[in-house]
């Protein structure tokens, strides 16, 4: 293999896929990126045995050929050369070794053989549809705070990806829940996801996709098996295995009888639960709020450290009410709200509450409350 790559380009490709690659692996061959050049173009492949990323740049290349190389060292090599340099990767021989050449620089690596490294077989991808990149990044973004980390509960670590009937109207709906909060989002189905089945995307693949959207270009396409997903993403292909498990009926903990409202400014409100969660214990975390009439107080008591107070104004007109929340979930919420505003929907101090920007927006939060 010979080829001659732009500096630029081989890094920011290598910036896509080097990161699927773990640092501590048992299998040598999971360090290594392969590079295949052909027709002009070189594709690099990494892969964790879960999750497959495939991207091609164009390259000049004198000799097709393929070959692996560990993956950290390859990036950090390109990553310290010059802006605008031309860089050359050529493989010699049978020894197991590929010179990269760069100006004055070479360095010679080691090399492992392309038929040792495993492939992610796609299998029958039975559904086929095209997003608009920023509706896929938008239901992505206000969810992921919420996926679960809790590995024994592996079901929730990812996000929960549907489409569903809602109002006469077909919509493509992301859901994530760690048990103390629950992140819904939806956007109108696009066409041939219809009938897609519900499936659990991984978080670090949630992870990744994120990173990528963004040059994704203006659509993405999604394909789907039972036990694949496949995203193209501009010049990136990603192949994640999906979580093996039932998401559980996020339908039966939504409460729908939540009948005392309470509208707030949202960042007046932030500010405040950040002030007066400053002396909270990192353990207990908890912030009561104090609801009366057009008015909400909120307040820390913490033993060791002392005690905070600050009144908000609010649109409130019910009986008085004291809950208490999470402060750190609070803030993670309200920094997800569209609008200038939030909507609490709430009950009693033991129920769970309902959080929107305001009534029937797309985005919907609902938060255990804590005792205080």
């Amino acid at each position: 293999m010979k080829v001659t790559v732009e500096r630029g380009a081989l890094l920011k490709s290598l910036g896509h896929v080097h990161r699927v690659v773990e640092r501590r692996n048992t299998i040598p061959i999971l360090s290594n990126v392969l590079l295949r050049a052909d027709e002009g173009a070189l594709s690099l492949k990494a892969t964790d045995l879960d999750l497959e990323v495939t991207e091609s740049l164009p390259a000049d290349v004198g000799q097709p050929g393929a070959t692996t190389v560990p993956a950290h060292v390859l990036y950090d090599i390109v990553r310290k050369l010059p802006d605008g340099s031309q860089v050359s990767l050529e493989t010699t021989g049978d020894v197991g070794q590929i010179v990269i050449r760069s100006g004055r620089s070479r360095f010679n690596l080691q090399s492992l053989p392309e038929t040792d490294f495993p492939d992610l077989a796609a299998g029958d991808m039975g559904h086929r549809f095209s997003l608009p990149a920023g509706d896929l990044k938008r239901l992505i973004e206000k969810t992921q705070f919420a996926i679960s980390t809790e590995e024994t509960r592996y079901y929730l670590n990812g996000i929960y990806l549907h489409t569903l009937e809602n109002n006469g109207r077909l919509v493509l709906r992301a859901v994530a829940t760690d048990g103390h909060r629950l992140a819904r989002v939806e956007t109108d189905a696009p066409q041939g996801s219809g009938g897609m089945p519900g499936v659990i995307v991984p978080r670090k693949a949630v992870a990744e996709i994120i990173k990528l959207v963004d040059d994704a270009g203006e659509q993405v396409v999604v394909e789907l098996s039972p036990t694949k997903i496949r995203l193209t993403l501009g010049p990136v292909l990603l192949m994640s295995k999906l979580i093996d498990g039932t998401f559980p009926d996020y339908q039966r903990v939504i409460p729908a009888g939540n009948d005392k409202f309470l509208t707030v400014d949202k960042g007046d409100f932030a500010a405040a639960v950040d002030r007066v969660s400053t002396i909270s214990s990192e353990r207990g975390r908890a912030v009561k709020l104090s609801l009366a009439e057009r008015r909400l107080t909120l307040s820390v008591t913490n033993p060791d450290s002392g005690s905070a107070v600050e009144e908000v104004e609010v649109d409130y007109e019910n009986t008085p009410l004291d809950i208490g929340f999470n402060a750190r979930y609070l803030l993670d919420i309200a920094s997800q709200l569209d609008g200038d505003t939030a909507l609490f929907k709430l009950a009693d101090p033991g129920s769970p509450t309902v959080i929107q920007d305001r009534e029937g927006a797309a985005a919907l939060y609902v938060l255990m409350p804590m005792r205080v």
